[in-house]
């Protein structure tokens, strides 16, 4: 079971259907929809600030999602994908977007609707990612436009959850 901590009275609530790895840690003042997880090793921290979460969001192997006290919370849309060892950071990020391996979003940035953010890239603080772009780099920019569908990921991750789930309670795989 993930380890799941209530901060300063506040405990995470998440909706159904959710799946969290053994050692993902969710804290204090985290709100997710239906269908959401939180993989191997990933931090979501809602302590000074809250963190919510639409649905069908899947926070990959590594990740940290975390806020801050000056700045505030952190909103993350429906069907956004983050991959392995992203950090995130007191931002917003929109519906589909897709967040790449080893990104980095500092406070303030938005990530627009459907937009993606390439691995290993560092979105500076107040960096406006408009929606259906792809930026990358260092600091990030704009590359290009993104492909109808390049960011439909969440719904694997949504089969992959189910699967985890079946096995933890037992059940055989359709495998």
């Amino acid at each position: 079971m993930a380890l799941i901590k209530t901060y300063k009275g506040r405990r995470p609530q998440w909706g159904k259907d959710c799946y969290f790895s053994e050692n993902a840690t969710i804290v204090g003042d985290v709100k997710m929809g239906d269908e959401c997880s939180v993989w191997f090793g990933a931090v979501v921290r809602g302590d000074v600030a809250p963190i919510t979460i639409g649905d069908r969001t899947n926070v990959q192997d590594g990740s940290c999602i975390h806020v801050t006290h000056e700045t505030g919370p952190t909103h993350i849309g429906s069907d956004v994908t983050i991959g392995h060892n992203v950090t995130v950071h007191a931002c917003t990020i929109c519906d589909g977007a897709l967040i790449g391996m080893g990104a980095t979003l500092l406070d303030d940035c938005v990530v627009g609707e459907g937009a993606i953010v390439a691995a290993g890239a560092l979105v500076l603080q107040g960096t406006q990612i408009p929606p259906h772009e792809i930026w990358g780099g260092v600091p990030a920019r704009y590359i290009k436009p993104t492909r109808p569908g390049q960011t439909d990921n969440a719904a694997h991750y949504v089969e992959y959850a189910k699967v985890y789930m079946r096995e933890q309670s037992g059940e055989e795989s359709e495998e």
